[in-house]
């Protein structure tokens, strides 16, 4: 490197680096590895193989491998086509249609679920147009995981091709190669391990699922997250409970390892020869086109289209939900709830993300929000914490917990991406670390973090799982008083239930685009 006289050159921040280290590292260590050490240590006084043992609940633990494996096969199936589409033509709304796919994945599972029902469960516009009842059939679930995770393929599509050498394309069609010859010999497997990553996350999605499979399983398709929740919640069989859990640790870790290698062969330079989209032509590529538009309105759109349609037309009566104290109180909860996690979240996720930067074993560790399911994590608390474990601050903790990694997974990628030499610059004028955050680094952050805060935001307005299991009666929010009104029998109840779903919908899709918008096109998910 060329020496100017007089000119400072910066040095290590080493003890900057690991000063913001010790908040998200005491954070993870007190919400999310001293409550998983304790379900291990609960599930170590039990027989490890009884669930392997027992028929019913190998069946359990089969399904939930089957389900997510199979909802893989099919995102991938219905995903890789659409991706390719988007990524290779230009056409009016294109970027409309990029960021409707993201829309799935901002509303809270719940809503997801009860679309599917409004869509294909036994009320559902399906069986009102003559169709088949799908209630107690493994389609619906299956049909949920394909509505919450298609987003993920198609985006890890759209940018595998984007990076695609076009010398290379243009190289194997000079010599002969057809258009699907080329595909599966030079962007197939440019793109594979991009696909690879976004399949692991949808399987850990699937594999640890809950709201969905609680709702749309039923008694014959429950994963395991839903019987450690019933384990818990209503045969208080705390040991049995710890024992699934140790193996969904297990397995989910073993995933995680798999997605984490597979991130390390991505993180190489952008090519700067992508291919160029074209503008849609003919009839084959416009046939294309519509038939990914056609996709997305069926996966992803009718869904919250056939909740929104029982809503309105659920009468006066479920309506007059929305004045009701305990609608009120839960919206107050959820706002307030949701407002502290995302503060939270926020310094948590700048602070791991600025940290980790060079530091590889320290930027893995945000993705263990992911391994843990949300059961686990509620658990774990209620194991470890139990006289607190329905406490205001615990509450907010674990909904800071599930939120703060898309933050810092986004302000990571950023982070990659930013120009060493500014920072440095900055350093050798004389600039502390903290003017240097300030004027240099968050301005260029602000994009992506405003990205991060806006997932982080949805997902803690939709927070089920932890709410359900942690949260007392003056506590409760619009996903558990959802919940309420769906275990009530009477349409009067699955009418409020639509119409508080829609409220829920409201509220996640305006907190995500207050934050996001405008924003760059891009999936702090995938």
């Amino acid at each position: 490197m060329l020496e100017i006289p007089g000119l400072k050159r910066p040095r290590p921040w080493a003890w900057e680096r690991w000063a913001l280290a010790a908040v998200p590292l005491l954070f993870l260590a007190v919400v999310l590895a001293a409550p998983a050490v304790r379900l291990m240590v609960e599930g170590g006084s039990a027989d490890l193989w009884a669930p392997w043992q027992d028929p019913y609940l190998r069946g359990r633990l089969w399904w939930s491998l089957a389900q997510a494996a199979i909802t893989c096969g099919l995102v991938l199936l219905i995903g890789l086509p659409m991706g390719w589409v988007l990524a290779r033509l230009e056409f009016p709304g294109r970027g409309l249609l990029l960021r409707g796919l993201m829309l799935p994945f901002v509303v809270p599972t719940l809503v997801a679920a009860m679309g599917v029902l409004a869509l294909m469960g036994p009320r559902g516009l399906l069986a009102q147009w003559g169709g088949p009842d799908l209630q107690g059939t493994p389609w619906l679930l299956l049909f949920g995981n394909l509505f919450f995770n298609l987003c993920v393929v198609v985006r890890a599509a759209v940018d595998a091709l984007s990076q695609v050498s076009a010398a290379r394309v243009a190289a194997a069609r000079t010599l002969g190669a057809t258009p699907w010859r080329a595909f599966w010999r030079v962007e197939w497997p440019a793109s594979a391990p991009w696909l690879a990553s976004a399949l692991c996350l949808v399987f850990l999605y699937c594999f640890s699922g809950f709201g969905l499979a609680l709702v749309l399983g039923g008694q014959a398709y429950a994963t395991v997250e839903v019987e450690i929740y019933t384990l818990v919640a209503h045969e208080l069989q705390l040991g049995q409970a710890s024992v699934l859990s140790v193996w969904m640790l297990l397995l989910t870790g073993a995933v995680a390892l798999g997605y984490a290698a597979v991130e390390r062969r991505l993180a190489t330079p952008a090519r700067a020869d992508g291919v160029l989209r074209r503008p849609a032509q003919g009839v084959w590529q416009w046939s294309a086109v519509m038939a990914v538009v056609g996709v997305w309105m069926l996966i992803c759109a009718a869904p919250l289209i056939a909740i929104a349609h029982g809503a309105i037309f659920s009468g006066a009566d479920a309506w007059g939900v929305l004045w009701e104290d305990d609608t009120l109180l839960a919206l107050y909860n959820t706002v307030r709830f949701s407002l502290l996690a995302l503060v939270l979240a926020t310094v948590l996720g700048v602070a791991h993300a600025l940290a980790a930067r060079r530091v590889l074993w320290l930027r893995t560790l945000v993705f263990l929000p992911f391994i843990v399911s949300p059961v686990m994590v509620a658990f774990g608390l209620l194991l470890l914490y139990p006289e607190a474990s329905g406490s205001f601050g615990v509450l907010v903790a674990a909904y800071a917990l599930l939120a703060y990694p898309f933050v810092a997974k986004s302000v990571a990628s950023r982070l990659d991406s930013l120009p060493a030499h500014y920072l440095e610059a900055a350093r050798s004028l004389g600039a502390s670390p903290w003017r240097c955050f300030w004027r240099v680094t968050l301005p260029l952050l602000a994009p992506a973090l405003r990205r991060g805060m806006a997932f982080a935001a949805a997902t803690a307005v939709g927070e089920f799982a932890v709410s359900l299991f942690l949260s007392r009666p003056e506590w409760a929010t619009l996903t558990t008083l959802i919940y309420q009104h769906l275990g009530k029998p009477g349409a009067a109840n699955l009418g409020a239930a639509q119409v508080l779903a829609c409220v829920l919908m409201a509220l996640a899709l305006l907190a995500f685009v207050l934050i996001e918008w405008p924003g760059e096109e891009g999936d702090a998910r995938a």
